[in-house]
């Protein structure tokens, strides 16, 4: 009986495994990196707005994300351009900078965006942007930035899958570390 009840978890757990290989997730929202806060308190300008960016059709620009046959969608309307343009306003707007009715206009279009949970012991991910700053509708920036990450992985599905989604926002902070310690870029929101 003991050997029986151990085959019948076995196959539990594999029934488990096979029904989250196929579904959809979102990723999870947006939070601010303090870090990043603290970089656009500190620095010399007063605010910013932030357009809605676009997103480039491109094959390594996944819309949503693959994961091991399941896919990862942004919590912001599908639409990882729009979990971007939400990441820069919420570091604005913890850092007193962001305002609608600034004359500075930080916009851009998503380039490369996609996450990797296929290793059996490491995933990855990777993100580029071009960020343009506009003063007066004149461009101050413009720039393409990028980042990457990893994170332990594993072979198993239901270990891999949501590790990788849980580190999406923290491939999107790295990204947005990249660029608030740019200095021209700084430089151009004055």
């Amino acid at each position: 009986l003991k050997r029986g009840s151990g085959m019948i978890r076995s196959i539990g757990v594999m029934v488990a495994a096979v029904a989250l290989s196929g579904c959809a997730m979102n990723a999870p929202q947006y939070s601010a990196r303090m870090d990043n806060v603290i970089k656009l308190k500190d620095a010399q300008f007063r605010d910013a707005k932030v357009a809605d960016f676009s997103s480039l059709p491109a094959k390594d620009n996944a819309n949503p994300i693959s994961l091991r046959g399941s896919s990862l969608e942004s919590p912001y309307g599908k639409s990882y351009s729009a979990y971007l343009t939400e990441a820069i306003k919420q570091e604005l707007t913890l850092a007193g900078k962001y305002s609608q009715a600034s004359n500075v206009e930080i916009s851009g279009e998503l380039q490369r965006n996609d996450l990797n949970a296929g290793s059996i012991t490491t995933g990855d991910g990777f993100i580029a942007a071009r960020i343009v700053v506009k003063k007066d509708g004149q461009v101050a920036y413009d720039q393409v930035k990028s980042a990457t990450i990893t994170w332990p992985s594993s072979f198993a599905g239901p270990v891999a899958i949501p590790a990788a989604a849980q580190s999406y926002p923290k491939l999107v902070q790295t990204l947005l570390d990249t660029l608030f310690s740019d200095k021209a870029f700084l430089d151009a929101l004055k």
